[in-house]
């Protein structure tokens, strides 16, 4: 398996551990990563303030991943609804289409509609497939309670991101539990993590986050778990500022997904990252079987 890994703005920048135990997980999967080093912003921050804007930096990107005739993989899912919402909307618009590939066209870029976008998460349960990642679980987790969070744009738009029911999804749950971990129930586990508000309405965002954070405590959880670089920052740096304005008690971990396969997979905490976490996630260690 070959796929071009997009890591967006983010990653590289605040949370350099999400695209390190990514790479060490996959690397264990025999899943080849190719980087696009012309790979720019997907648009997402564009998307309610200039839609051609936005539909031109996703496009170069599909772009550039078709002309070498690879499968993207996203790590966030602000991009990866964003790239499918772009790949959606030249689909559907022809002049669009043609607007967006007469600037490409300068580059001699094109984009032709062949291009498939994927999530880390897909790629493992639809690609790699639970079976041939149970084959790699060396440590399996004894009595771990894990609260998934999905995030809101892996789910909707439904009939675009194709991710999974919005409604009563399973995947995330699915590949956590392949690790041995339990993956709980709990009431807002699809409720926005409030990462949008931030910056522009700090209150209403601590608020969102704080709920979640409560909600996957009072039905315990020991870690919260996510998959997007948004979603983590929220429940790691900005649960930190939480605790520290508010001396709250609600502190529960979140953990990457990688982080989480990786030490099952046997991967040194170095090498996923868990030092780079804001809030302390080594404590997990301790659910894990002996070796």
């Amino acid at each position: 398996m070959k796929f071009a890994i997009f890591l967006g703005c983010n990653i590289p920048v605040r949370l350099k551990q999400y695209e390190t135990a990514s790479r060490a997980v996959l690397g264990e999967l025999d899943v080849e990563l190719v980087d696009i080093a012309e790979f720019n912003c997907c648009g997402y921050p564009l998307r309610n303030i200039d839609s051609k804007a936005f539909v031109l930096s996703s496009a170069r990107n599909l772009a550039l991943a078709e002309r070498q005739n690879l499968t993207m993989m996203v790590l966030c899912k602000c991009g990866y609804g964003t790239l499918r919402m772009a790949d959606h909307l030249m689909k559907e618009n022809a002049s669009l289409r043609e607007e967006v590939n007469e600037i490409l066209a300068k580059e001699g870029l094109k984009y032709e509609g062949n291009i498939e976008v994927k999530h880390l998460l897909s790629v493992l349960f639809n690609d790699v497939g639970i079976e041939a990642i149970k084959e790699k679980i060396t440590r399996p987790y004894k009595n771990l309670k894990i609260a998934t969070h999905y995030g809101c744009h892996a789910l909707r738009p439904s009939n675009i991101v194709q991710f999974d029911d919005p409604v009563a999804p399973t995947l995330f749950d699915q590949v956590v539990e392949v690790t041995g971990a339990q993956s709980i129930y709990w009431p807002s586990k699809l409720e926005c993590c409030g990462a949008p508000m931030l910056g522009i309405n700090n209150d209403l965002s601590m608020n969102l986050t704080e709920k979640k954070l409560t909600d996957g405590k009072q039905s315990g959880a020991d870690y919260l778990c996510a998959a997007c670089p948004f979603c983590q920052i929220q429940f790691d740096t900005v649960q930190e500022m939480i605790l520290s304005k508010q001396g709250a008690d609600h502190h529960l971990p979140c953990i990457l997904y990688p982080q989480l396969l990786g030490l099952s997979m046997g991967i040194d905490s170095k090498t996923l990252g868990l030092e780079r976490n804001r809030i302390d996630i080594t404590e997990i260690e301790r659910f894990l079987s002996a070796v």
